[in-house]
């Protein structure tokens, strides 16, 4: 394999890997380092089946299925279509996020496979470094936020953005750490995202919201956070959803673009960083 990183600190195209393939355990454990190290990885010219992609994102765990797949049943339940259109209400992920934190469960990596992409150019994805979103942080800040939970409400984009009609009993809301530890690295990661994080709570309302804003104005203003994907059909991206969070950028209407994305569950639920005082 060959390996150009797209910054310092994020992302890293890979080369030289026929994803097709049945992949050797050796293969796979170089890939696996290889997102301890970039987070985000970008395999140019692939030509992958449905299967093949749901096999390789197997690899990683458990297949995921979105919490909105009630609204579409008659489809693989492990394949989520983002397609946007001249006639699409709204672009999935338009706006920083972390892949379904409302999940007692999260995401640990997503899986995006490019087929269309806008004729006009445009249509990149974002990728944010929320390790290095937390180092940046004063050690005042790092302080405060160290021990507090926050709420993650899938009706925030699911209900109040997509207008979808929610599944008996509601979609999910979970509770997370608002500074998590990654399982893998052991490193502290900034775990809010303006997607679904709703509040945190032991904060008034005021307070809560004056400082997730705050936090949610951190990621989007810092340009040394992100990495640029300018997408090419037959491209996949794969992403740590521990460590990260993207903004899937909608610069392209009336044109299209068509991707299908496969995520895999995290086998433990987000842990509280447990020295986040400790740099």
């Amino acid at each position: 394999m060959k390996i150009e990183s797209l910054t310092p600190h994020l992302g890293a195209k890979v080369w030289g890997i026929d994803l097709s393939e049945p992949m050797s355990d050796e293969t796979f454990s170089q890939i696996q380092a290889l997102m301890r190290d970039w987070s985000v990885l970008v395999f140019p010219e692939q030509d992958l089946s449905q299967e093949d992609h749901k096999r390789f994102g197997a690899r990683f765990g458990t297949l995921h299925t979105h919490p909105m797949h009630h609204i579409r049943a008659d489809i693989d339940p492990h394949i989520l279509k983002v397609k946007t259109t001249k006639d699409s209400a709204y672009t999935a992920g338009d706006g920083w996020h972390t892949d379904v934190t409302c999940d007692d469960h999260p995401p640990k990596v997503s899986l995006l496979y490019m087929k269309e992409v806008p004729e006009c150019g445009g249509g990149d994805t974002l990728y944010a470094d929320m390790y290095l979103a937390y180092e940046l942080l004063s050690e005042p800040m790092k302080q405060f936020l160290s021990g507090l939970e926050a709420l993650h409400d899938g009706g925030l984009p699911y209900v109040g953005a997509y207008k979808s009609t929610p599944p008996e009993g509601g979609y999910p809301v979970s509770t997370h750490p608002v500074v998590a530890m990654h399982p893998e690295t052991g490193r502290p990661v900034l775990y809010v995202n303006s997607g679904f994080t709703s509040r945190i709570k032991g904060l008034s309302a005021f307070e809560s919201r004056s400082v997730l804003d705050m936090l949610f104005r951190h990621i989007d203003s810092t340009p040394r956070l992100t990495a640029r994907v300018s997408w090419e059909p037959g491209m996949l991206t794969l992403w740590d959803n521990r460590c990260t969070q993207h903004h899937a950028v909608w610069d392209y209407y009336p044109h299209s673009r068509y991707g299908e994305r496969v995520s895999v569950i995290a086998e433990d639920r987000p842990a509280a960083y447990s020295d986040a005082s400790i740099h």
